[in-house]
C-alpha cells in the first residue's frame, strides 16, 4: 500500500516529501540524504541490492554478490524497457555487456540472470562488474563523514576502506578490499532498523528511482510501471470485444490477412506495451497467438502494417455505431481501455469517415512509434 501511494504521487506529479521513520539511536538525517546530488545510478542499486541482502537475513556480503544483485535489478528496464541509466552509464553497459553475451531473454527471469552472472568466468564481464566497485563502495556514505573530503579520498581502495572504518554508525564496514571477493558487513543497529521498515525504505528508494529515470528519460510513458518487470496484464474485456466482433463479421489479422476465430484470437500492442506502458484500446489489435508471440515487442514496420490497423480499428468503429451488443461491449472496454478524455471525444464520435478516423488515429499513434523508434526497439515483419 505504502509503495503504491508513491507511485501515485509521482504519477501525478504531486510535491512529496519522503519522511524516513525516526530512530533515537541512528543518524536518520543524514541517511536521508544517501542520494542527495546524485548524477548517476550507481547508488540507487548499490543501496537496493544491500536492502534485498538485509531483508534477507545476510549480516555480511560480498561485492560480486552485491554488482550481480544490481545487474538483475537493472536488466528488464534496460533490455526489455530501453531506459537509458545516464550518459556513457556504467550499469547500463554491463546490463548490455551481460544480455549479448548471455544469450537470455530481455524478459528473462531474474534467477536465471543471477545464475549466469554467477557462474560465468567472462575476463571482460569480470572486468566490467570490477568497474562499478571503484567509487559507490566508498562514497555512498559520504553523508555520514562530512570530514571525509578532498585528499581524503585519495590513496588506495584498502587504505581508504580502512579510514571510513574508524567513523561510527556507518550503515556498513570492510570486512576486507579484495576485488569483486571484498565484503561488508552491516551494522547491527541499521540492520536491525533496515529490517523493522523495510517497506517504507524501499518505497524511498523507488520514489528516487523514478525521479531519477524520469530525468534520463523524459519523453518515455509509463516510468513508474518500468521499475520492475510488469504484473500480468488483463486483457480479457478487449479480447471478449474483439471475439464478439469476428462472429458478427469476417475480421483478419492485420499482419498475416488470416481470418480470425475465437479459437485462437491474441490480443497485440501495436506500440509495444514495454514502451508505451499501457493497454489502451487504441492500441490494440487482435491477431493470433503464433504472431503475437512472434512479433513480441518489436515495432511492426509501419509501412507495411498502420494502414492495416486503420482499416481493422475502423471496422469495429462500423459496428459499435450498428450493432447494440458491439456498442454494450465497447462500453465496458472504454470504462477501463480509454483513459483520455480527448482521445475518447475525437477517435470515438460518432459518424467519422474511414479517412477522418484513420487520420486521427496515426495523430496518437505515430509519435509514439517514433519515439520508441528513437529508443531502439526493433523493426519487425512477418517473414
Amino acid at each position: 500500500m505504502y509503495l503504491k501511494r508513491i507511485i501515485n504521487n509521482v504519477l501525478g506529479e504531486t510535491e512529496m516529501k519522503m519522511n524516513l521513520p525516526y530512530s533515537n539511536e541512528l543518524d536518520i538525517q543524514h541517511f536521508s540524504r544517501l542520494f542527495d546530488n546524485m548524477s548517476e545510478c550507481y547508488k540507487l542499486f548499490w543501496f537496493q541490492a544491500i536492502v534485498d541482502a538485509v531483508i534477507a537475513g545476510k549480516e555480511k556480503v560480498s561485492y560480486d554478490e552485491l554488482i550481480n544483485q544490481m545487474v538483475a535489478d537493472a536488466w528488464y528496464m534496460v533490455s526489455e524497457y530501453k531506459l537509458n541509466l545516464g550518459p556513457k552509464d556504467t550499469l547500463e553497459d554491463l546490463v548490455h555487456y551481460s544480455y549479448k553475451l548471455s544469450g537470455l531473454k530481455s524478459s528473462e527471469k531474474r534467477d536465471k540472470v543471477l545464475v549466469f552472472l554467477q557462474n560465468s568466468q567472462n575476463k571482460e564481464l569480470i572486468q566490467k562488474k570490477r568497474v562499478l566497485t571503484l567509487n559507490v563502495p566508498y562514497r555512498l556514505q559520504a553523508p555520514f563523514m562530512p570530514d571525509f573530503k578532498g585528499t581524503a579520498w585519495d590513496g588506495g581502495f584498502a587504505d581508504i576502506a580502512a579510514r571510513i572504518n574508524q567513523h561510527q554508525r556507518l550503515l556498513y564496514y570492510f570486512n576486507m578490499i579484495s576485488g569483486l571477493q571484498s565484503e561488508i558487513r552491516f551494522d547491527k543497529d541499521w540492520l536491525d532498523y533496515i529490517q523493522s521498515n523495510q517497506e517504507i525504505i524501499k518505497g524511498w528508494i523507488q520514489y528516487n528511482m523514478i525521479l531519477y529515470l524520469q530525468r534520463r528519460n523524459p519523453s518515455v510513458p509509463g516510468i513508474a510501471n518500468k521499475i520492475y518487470p510488469p504484473d500480468e496484464r488483463n486483457l480479457e474485456r478487449v479480447k471478449k470485444y474483439w471475439k464478439l466482433i469476428v462472429t458478427l463479421r469476417p475480421t483478419h489479422d492485420i499482419y498475416a490477412n488470416i481470418e480470425l476465430t475465437t479459437n485462437d484470437i491474441s490480443i497485440d500492442h501495436f506500440v509495444p506495451w514495454s514502451y508505451v506502458a499501457h493497454d489502451e484500446l487504441w492500441n490494440l489489435c487482435p491477431t493470433t497467438r503464433n504472431i503475437n508471440s512472434s512479433k513480441s515487442n518489436s515495432l511492426p514496420d509501419w509501412r507495411m502494417y498502420f494502414h492495416r490497423l486503420g482499416e481493422i480499428e475502423y471496422e469495429a468503429y462500423e459496428m459499435v455505431q450498428q450493432y447494440d451488443i458491439v456498442q454494450k461491449e465497447f462500453d465496458k472496454c472504454v470504462k477501463e481501455h480509454v483513459n483520455n478524455q480527448d482521445v475518447l471525444s475525437k477517435l470515438y464520435r460518432p459518424e467519422l469517415s474511414k479517412p477522418v478516423f484513420i487520420g486521427y488515429l496515426k495523430e496518437i499513434i505515430e509519435p509514439l512509434y517514433t519515439a520508441a523508434s528513437n529508443m531502439g526497439f526493433e523493426f519487425w515483419r512477418l517473414s
